[in-house]
Formats: C-alpha cells, structure tokens, sequence
C-alpha cells in the first residue's frame, strides 16, 4: 500500500512575497504562440509512446 502525502508547506516570509509577486506578473500569450505550443506538445506526445 502507498504511503500518505504529506501536506504541502505554507509559503511565508520572502518565498510567500516573490510568489505574489510571480502571481501578478503572469505573461499573457498570443494565439499564435499557442498554437505553436499545442503543435510541439503533440509532437512531443507522438514521440513518448513507450511499451508496456
């Protein structure tokens, strides 16, 4: 049988506020820049079909 998971730590201090900060500063992307990541992401998924 799996052991638990551990409850993840509460961020504080200095990690808590360059989170927030990351948070605020999330980079929208153009449609185009999707499309190109959906494209290389199924490239990608083709390319990892291991045996089982």
């Amino acid at each position: 049988m799996a052991r638990p998971i551990k409850p993840t730590p509460v961020l504080t201090g200095n990690d808590a506020r360059r989170f927030a900060t990351a948070m605020e500063k999330v980079r929208k992307i153009s449609p185009e820049e999707r499309k190109e990541y959906e494209k290389a992401y199924e490239w990608f998924k083709r390319a990892a079909t291991f045996p089982i």
